[in-house]
């Protein structure tokens, strides 16, 4: 594969790289008050965007297919939004003995308070050949209920920045997270068949968006001279990531393949997939809305910002292993009948 066909697959994690580097370079632009406005055009109509833009690509109509698997819906729902955050959190108890800076480490509890997202999970699941329509759902359901989950698990585990009142919060979650995602949905039962029939590029359509919110988030910080990011407590955050993904990876293949859990091979791709991913999506936009105010906002969002590329490499890598091990474990089953 050439370097410029790699660079066009990989166009978002290149743009995470430039638009940092253009906060760095000039932050004036993006900071409260500056040409960008981001306090009306990032708190208010990108964030509404990137939702309005979910709900007009979620296809609802297809969860319907696995709405009856409650076995593995519960799963997956209970280890992406209670075992997650709670071992990130006794994890953090040991970590934060350490030189590691503290507010990564707090980046680190907001990636396991995020819920699955709707991508990255399912296209995985997909390339193994594991079960999508549960993927699907999971991933759907996930970011509904991350709606209303999120918010409390952040402000159980890491507070709120003094400067905004929880009143304020959940009221600007709900115009600008719940109101746009009803409003997409809506549309979409209208335009349905449009829709199917033209494809839109949703998913870049929110990336786009999404990097206009991680560039002023960096302005904001580069604004701030007080701010540093220590380069070892970088990577040793990053080497912390890549160890929870592939501890909780095999943690949830080890359960879904012990006797008796009663998952197939294909469910249990799709739980080892979608109870490890975690959405940048819906993420970033909630930490802006919830830690409006915070100046380590981008400190805190930094693992997110890893570990959203991180997932989906070391996914990546691991479709041909975890394809195999099903096709093997198909046909023996196939050959047991």
């Amino acid at each position: 594969m050439g370097l410029v066909t790699r660079i066009r697959k990989e166009w978002f994690i290149v743009g995470i790289v430039l638009v940092i580097l253009s906060a760095k370079l000039q932050p004036s632009i993006g900071v409260k008050g500056g040409p960008l406005k981001p306090e009306v055009t990032v708190a208010y109509i990108a964030v509404s965007l990137i939702f309005f833009n979910s709900g007009l690509s979620l296809k609802t109509e297809e969860l319907t297919s696995a709405l009856l698997h409650v076995r593995l819906h519960l799963f997956v729902q209970s280890f992406t939004l209670i075992f997650f955050p709670l071992a990130v959190w006794l994890l953090l108890k040991v970590l934060s003995l350490t030189a590691i800076d503290q507010w990564l480490l707090r980046g680190l509890q907001t990636v396991s308070c995020m819920p699955p997202p709707v991508s990255s999970a399912v296209i995985l699941t997909k390339a193994v050949g594991g079960n999508e329509a549960a993927a699907i759902f999971n991933s759907a359901f996930g970011s509904f209920l991350g709606i209303v989950v999120t918010p409390l698990l952040l402000l159980l585990f890491l507070g709120s920045s003094s400067s905004v009142p929880f009143s304020s919060i959940f009221s600007q979650l709900f115009m600008t997270v719940v109101v746009p995602l009803i409003l997409g949905q809506v549309c979409r039962g209208f335009l349905r068949e449009f829709l199917e029939r033209q494809k839109p590029p949703f998913g870049a359509i929110s990336s786009a968006v999404l990097l206009m919110i991680i560039y002023t988030t960096f302005c904001e910080t580069f604004s701030n001279p007080s701010i540093e990011l220590d380069p070892t407590s970088l990577l040793l955050v990053g080497l912390i990531i890549f160890s929870i993904q592939i501890s909780f990876m095999l943690l949830t293949f080890a359960f879904s393949t012990r006797p008796g859990s009663r998952f197939s091979p294909a469910d249990t791709v799709a739980i080892m997939f979608c109870s490890t991913h975690k959405s940048l999506t819906l993420g970033i936009p909630m930490l802006k809305i919830v830690f409006e105010g915070y100046e380590h906002l981008s400190l805190i969002s930094v693992p997110l910002l890893i570990y959203h590329p991180a997932q989906i490499l070391l996914g990546s890598v691991l479709v041909p292993t975890i394809r195999s091990w099903m096709t093997s474990r198909q046909k023996s089953s196939l050959l047991l009948r």
